[in-house]
């Protein structure tokens, strides 16, 4: 992560599956070189605090000011931890609006993992995320990003519902010709025993703002020495907001 967020201080990284031992730690590597570089977003999904599985965001003070920030269970009952419809397990959305020091631009920043069981709760949950996407980029007048693991491949209807009709978001694959994508095309690799697939994804609102997408990739998670890094790969895009 520091390797390839170095020379572009604006970057964002968005996580999920993130334990809270396992953020202290990634704070620890990114802020090696200078204390306080980077800090993040986002709560434990089990109780709201540290507890479970975080989808945090990291960004860097230095170059965007938070101006709020919230998480969001995907279920029933949004403003507590609290698990939705037929998922195994809890689910949640971490947003933030931040502002760009330099520039005074604004945008909205979200992190999200979908359930792995459940159809109808992916589909839900993609109905809350679109809500607040209206809600937190002021009816499409902000630009916004959402990052994470869909567990939801392309025919899936949470996929689906958040690209398809009404909805303002695009997947960034899709906006960003194939002479300027780089490395693979299936994201999930399981830890060498599944079959790959497809379903992590980079959506921005491109329908109602107007992004600038510069290059898109699916980076490796397994090199020489054979250990998986994970078992997702990391998708990363360039973007500009006019």
């Amino acid at each position: 992560m520091r390797f390839h967020t170095s020379h572009c201080r604006e970057s964002f990284i968005g996580l999920q599956e993130v334990l809270h031992g396992q953020l202290v730690d990634i704070l620890k590597g990114l802020n090696r070189e200078r204390e306080g570089e980077w800090d993040y977003i986002g709560v434990g999904r089990d109780d709201g605090v540290k507890g479970g599985e975080y989808s945090p965001i990291l960004y860097r003070p230095s170059v965007w000011t938070l101006q709020s920030w919230n998480t969001t269970w995907l279920s029933e009952t949004p403003n507590k931890p609290s698990r939705g419809w037929d998922a195994a397990c809890i689910r949640i959305l971490t947003s933030g609006i931040f502002q760009h020091n330099h520039s005074k631009k604004k945008l909205v920043a979200m992190s999200t993992h979908l359930d792995h069981q459940g159809p109808k709760s992916r589909l839900e949950a993609a109905k809350i995320i679109l809500g607040q996407v209206e809600e937190k980029t002021q009816q499409g007048h902000l630009p916004a990003f959402l990052a994470g693991d869909f567990n939801s491949q392309q025919d899936d209807d949470a996929y689906r519902m958040l690209t398809d009709g009404a909805s303002p978001m695009q997947d960034l694959h899709t906006m960003v010709s194939p002479e300027k994508r780089y490395g693979h095309y299936y994201t999930f690799t399981g830890f060498g025993h599944d079959k790959p697939t497809k379903i992590d994804f980079l959506f921005v609102n491109g329908k109602t703002y107007p992004w600038l997408p510069n290059g898109y990739a699916v980076l490796e998670n397994r090199f020489d020495d054979a250990v998986y890094s994970s078992d997702h790969r990391a998708v990363v895009a360039d973007v500009a907001i006019p």
